[in-house]
């Protein structure tokens, strides 16, 4: 029986009237992904680069929120060829491409996903759920529309590239993380300093000149209307574990007394 598969997140931000809203999710948990999918949020990030994702888990997070009226994006923990095949092989269709420093590292991003002559992904559609044990009518002909491929802006040499980042064929969005970004301009934990906002912002502005769709993490709401206000059209405003550490926090510190009469901390 032909089958089709889902419209990537490159087609839901050209169709988009608005930015797009989404959330990580960093547990590693398939039930943690399936409920955050019926949120009503747009997008979902799933992490393996700073969370305990592997193979297995990823696969069954796509299963978790296949069917549910939401994108999911896969952060995979490196810029590495043989990881984006497994990826995308596992049926990964949005990939969101970490330390992309240059016009080298975003056209190694994009190689990784083409099939020769175009890129240098190995062939193994009949083995994989990608193209559904080759189900899908013409995969090899057509994988790469069915794949997007946003890459991360998160370094001092990133920002000054990337205009010309944005102009590798392939690209279809970039990602601003101020994290990474305020420790290379040696700013550690200061992702509202002016500088760090300035650079994000050239960034905006630049993808905006290019033509191409440009997101942003900012958990802060001030932060977060600021970047929407200025361009972004897709942005992450919290995370599952972040909610469940900061919730359970809270019931700690209204029924739990403090040995010495304090509060909690927490941040």
């Amino acid at each position: 029986m032909p089958l089709r598969i889902d419209d990537t997140f490159r087609t839901a931000l050209a169709a988009a009237d608005r930015p797009l809203a989404g959330m990580w999710v960093c547990s590693g948990s398939p039930l943690i992904a399936e409920l955050c999918a019926g949120s009503g949020l747009d997008w979902l990030l799933v992490d393996a680069e700073h969370s305990p994702n592997g193979l297995e888990s990823i696969l069954a997070q796509l299963q978790g929120t296949h069917g549910y009226p939401v994108h999911t994006l896969v952060r995979p923990p490196v810029n590495d060829t043989v990881v984006i095949k497994q990826y995308l092989d596992l049926g990964v269709q949005n990939l969101l491409i970490p330390m992309v420093n240059s016009v080298t590292d975003a056209e190694a991003a994009v190689a990784a996903t083409r099939y020769p002559p175009e890129g240098v992904r190995g062939v193994g559609s009949a083995l994989a759920r990608a193209a559904r044990w080759n189900r899908v009518p013409d995969y090899l002909a057509r994988a790469s529309e069915t794949i997007s491929v946003t890459v991360q802006i998160e370094s001092t040499a990133a920002v000054d590239s990337v205009a010309d980042i944005l102009k590798v064929d392939g690209v279809d969005a970039i990602f601003v993380g101020p994290s990474d970004l305020a420790a290379s301009m040696g700013l550690l934990g200061q992702q509202e300093h002016p500088e760090v906002r300035a650079a994000v912002e050239h960034c905006l502005t630049t993808a905006q000149t290019a033509g191409k769709p440009a997101g942003v993490n900012a958990f802060n709401p001030d932060t977060a209307k600021h970047y929407l206000d200025n361009g972004a059209n897709f942005i992450l405003v919290g995370a599952d574990v972040a909610l469940l550490a900061r919730g359970s926090e809270a019931l700690a510190a209204k029924y739990v007394p403090q040995a010495d009469g304090g509060t909690h901390a927490s941040y």
